[in-house]
């Protein structure tokens, strides 16, 4: 998915939303820890993407007047 509708999809979602987004992000996370350390990546770069997604759900919720 391209940044901008990344993006465009957080404005329009509402607080409940954006913290189950959050939520699974964070999941992913975990998740891509947790394999690097009992088996092989294959693309490292996924860390970076989930550590941003995660900064933009934050951002967006900061918008919204909400602290996390």
């Amino acid at each position: 998915m391209k940044v901008n509708a990344i993006k465009d999809e957080l404005k329009q979602l509402g607080v409940k939303e954006l913290l189950v987004k959050l939520d699974g992000y964070r999941r992913e996370q975990f998740g891509l820890k947790l394999n690097s350390s009992t088996s092989h990546i294959k693309d490292y770069s996924q860390f970076r993407k989930a550590r941003k997604n995660i900064a933009r759900v934050l951002g967006s919720l900061r918008l919204k007047g909400i602290k996390c």
